[in-house]
């Protein structure tokens, strides 16, 4: 039934935040016949409801996931993992569950040894989201023009990726890719997490802030744009993929201490081809 992808049946999604909220809104545009939203805050939940982005409300879960044959979990990892694991007798057998969670090694790993082979569990991680979270935040266009990452394990049958994979391309996003666990947090170590720790390491800089806004320009504005940050959130995806962060943090280390020893000794020649390098990099990605 789900392999059509038509949402013909029930869904739950799983916190209704920023993300959760999201994807409620765009099910809703593609005429999802019933969606469940669960979420503990019950002001949130009277939000969807009146926005009209759920058909029903729960602040907990329960045997009405029975009834339930897609559920998006959009909560942090360790809220992931443990939602499924509170749930096993709860869900419906042959339920395709997937999550929106910015780490996957650790919570796949998790899941994986305890989801009966009756369930399916697709790690995915949709490369969208803004600085703010909460419902009023939610955008039904949010996924169009984005990258969606799938992170399938061997036990996934090829139906259920890509149910997940017609979703995420009904959504508008411009590319589904699939990936490792492991990839997928080596390359988040790098091209997410990193920047946020060095963004909030600048607006953590002791320096005397007697002139500070008065030389804040562009280029310390974007710089620090992701500093604006979830502390509880990023807090648990730095030390659930701890290792390969550290990593990142080092070579990044490396590159300032090249950037600083030219500075030192004067050595232009390599400095200004240390620049070049990193313009022609960033054009690329233009």
């Amino acid at each position: 039934m789900l392999e059509d992808c038509d949402f013909d049946f029930k869904i739950a999604i799983v916190g209704l935040g920023l993300i959760g909220a999201s994807y409620a809104m765009a099910l809703k545009k593609l005429n999802a016949k019933h969606i469940i939203g669960i979420d503990k805050n019950s002001e949130t939940l009277n939000k969807a409801l009146h926005m009209g982005i759920i058909d029903s409300a729960y602040d907990e879960p329960g045997k009405y996931l029975k009834d339930v044959d897609f559920v998006i979990i959009a909560l942090y990892p360790n809220d992931t993992i443990n939602f499924i694991k509170a749930n096993i007798q709860n869900f419906k057998t042959n339920v395709i569950i997937t999550d929106t969670s910015g780490v996957k090694e650790m919570v796949m790993n998790s899941v994986d040894s305890f989801l009966p082979q009756s369930m399916q569990f697709i790690g995915g991680h949709p490369m969208a989201g803004r600085e703010y979270k909460g419902i009023e935040y939610a955008d039904e266009d949010i996924f169009k023009g984005a990258n969606y990452i799938i992170t399938p394990s061997k036990r996934n049958k090829k139906s259920s990726i890509d149910f997940v994979a017609n979703m995420a391309m009904k959504f508008g996003c411009k590319n589904v890719e699939y990936i490792s666990p492991h990839e997928h947090d080596s390359m988040i170590a790098y091209t997410s997490q990193l920047p946020h720790a060095i963004a909030t390491a600048l607006m953590n800089q002791n320096i005397d802030k007697k002139y500070f806004e008065l030389f804040i320009g562009g280029s310390f504005k974007d710089a620090t744009r992701v500093a604006f940050i979830n502390s509880k959130l990023w807090t648990e995806l730095f030390t659930m993929n701890s290792d390969k962060l550290i990593d990142e943090i080092e070579k990044f280390k490396k590159s300032l201490d090249r950037i600083k020893d030219d500075i030192e000794n004067n050595n232009t020649v390599d400095l200004e081809q240390f620049f070049k390098n990193s313009s022609t990099l960033r054009k690329k990605i233009n």
